[in-house]
C-alpha cells in the first residue's frame, strides 16, 4: 500500500482513524472532482469503494459530483455499480474524434454516451435506496447568458481575468447550480445557507433533467456547447461544474460524518481556472472531516507515460486512437491496485500512513 496510495486527512478525520480506524459506516459524503480522463486512472478505486466497501455498511450517502465526477457517481447509483462503472470506463475510452472536432460533434458524442449509459436506468439512479446523487453545474451571467462563438469566447476570457484578480470576482460571470436528489440534499446547500461568493441555485433532480444536468456538468466551454434551459432550472445556459467546483472545496465540516474523497491527486484546487495558481489550494476547517485517497507519486511513476490519462491525450495520440485506447485500458487495469490497497488499509488501518490534509 505504501507505494500505491497517498492518504491525507483533516483534523477530525485523523482523530477518528487513530481512535476507531476507518469504517464505512462513518462515511456521509463522497465528492467527485472534475478531471475528464483522469477518472479512468482511479477506476479500480471506484470499484472497491462502491462495489464492496460502502455496500458492506448500507446507509444514506451523499455523492456530490462535478463533470466526470457526476458521471462516475451516476454510474455507481445503478443497480449493479461494478458493471455500470466498467461500462462507463469502456464507453469513455472508446471515444474517437477527427482533428479539431466541432463543439456540436463533441456535445453530440457526449449526449450519445450518456444515453447509452443511463437511458432506461433513470429510476435506478434517482431512487437508489442508499445513495443521494447531486450534480454540480454553472449557469452563465452577463456575457455568458447565451452561447455563441463571440460571446462565449469573450465571456470566458473576461471571467479568467476576473478570477486571476480574486476568486470572488468570478461570481460576476458564473453562478453555481446544484441538481440535487429530490429526497434529500447536503445541509450546506440548503436555501439560505450561502457559504461563499457564488450565488447557488438548487434544482431537484428528475427524469426530465438528469441527462441534461449530467451533460451540462461536463460541458467544457469552447470544447462543448453550453446546455440551454434545463427543465425545472432557471432559464439560461449551463456549463461544466468544475469552473467553480473543480475539486469541490465545500464546507464539509458542517456534517457529522466523514467525507471519503477518492481523488486523482493529493491537492484540492477550488476552481478550474485556479489550476495554474499553486497558492490557491484548499485548507482550513472545511476539510476537518475529509479523508482523501489518491494515487501515490510512486504509483504514477510506474504507469505508462508516468501519469494518469488526461484530456491532452487526444492531441498526443492524434491519428492513433488505438494507441490511446491501449494506454487508457492499461491505466484502468493498473488501477485495480489502488482498490486493493484501499481495502487493505480499511481492514488494518495504520494512522502512521495518514498525513494531515
Amino acid at each position: 500500500m505504501q507505494s500505491v496510495l497517498t492518504l491525507r486527512a483533516g483534523k477530525r478525520a485523523l482523530e477518528r482513524i487513530r481512535s476507531e480506524g476507518l469504517q464505512p459506516s462513518d462515511i456521509e459524503i463522497v465528492p467527485g472532482a472534475a478531471g475528464g480522463p483522469k477518472a479512468l486512472g482511479i477506476a479500480g478505486l471506484d470499484r472497491a469503494v462502491f462495489g464492496e466497501w460502502l455496500p458492506s455498511a448500507p446507509g444514506i450517502r451523499h455523492l456530490i459530483g462535478s463533470s466526470i465526477g457526476a458521471w462516475r457517481f451516476a454510474s455507481a447509483c445503478r443497480e449493479d455499480p461494478i458493471a455500470a462503472l466498467d461500462e462507463f470506463a469502456r464507453a469513455y475510452t472508446q471515444q474517437t474524434y477527427p482533428r479539431r472536432p466541432s463543439r456540436r460533434l463533441v456535445s453530440d458524442s457526449a449526449r450519445d454516451m450518456l444515453g447509452g449509459l443511463f437511458n432506461g436506468h433513470e429510476d435506478e439512479v434517482l431512487a437508489h435506496p442508499h445513495y443521494r446523487l447531486h450534480i454540480l453545474t454553472v449557469r452563465g451571467r452577463w456575457p455568458l447568458t447565451r452561447d455563441s462563438a463571440f460571446s462565449t469566447s469573450l465571456g470566458f476570457g473576461a471571467a479568467a481575468m476576473a478570477n486571476a484578480l480574486g476568486r470572488r470576482h468570478l461570481a460576476r460571470f458564473l453562478e453555481r447550480t446544484i441538481f440535487h436528489d429530490a429526497r434529500e440534499h447536503p445541509a450546506f446547500f440548503r436555501t439560505g445557507s450561502r457559504f461563499d461568493a457564488f450565488n447557488t441555485h438548487e434544482v431537484a433532480l428528475e427524469r426530465g433533467n438528469l441527462a441534461p444536468a449530467l451533460l451540462a456538468s461536463a460541458s467544457i466551454p469552447l470544447v462543448l456547447e453550453g446546455v440551454p434551459d434545463i427543465p425545472s432550472a432557471p432559464r439560461g445556459v449551463y456549463w461544466d461544474g468544475g469552473l467553480i467546483d473543480y475539486h469541490l472545496h465545500l464546507p464539509y465540516y458542517r456534517t457529522n460524518g466523514l467525507v471519503l474523497y477518492p481523488h486523482f491527486t493529493d491537492r484540492i484546487v477550488p476552481g478550474w481556472l485556479d489550476k495554474g495558481m499553486p497558492w490557491r489550494h484548499a485548507r482550513g476547517e472545511w476539510l476537518d472531516n475529509v479523508v482523501l485517497v489518491a494515487p501515490s507519486r510512486e504509483y504514477l511513476a510506474k504507469l505508462p507515460h508516468g501519469k494518469l490519462p488526461d484530456r491532452r491525450d487526444f492531441a498526443r495520440f492524434e491519428g492513433d486512437d488505438a494507441g490511446r485506447m491501449k494506454y487508457w485500458r492499461e491505466a484502468i487495469g493498473e488501477s485495480a491496485r489502488l482498490g486493493d490497497a484501499f481495502l487493505e488499509f480499511a481492514r488494518k488501518p495504520d494512522p502512521e500512513r495518514v498525513t494531515p490534509l
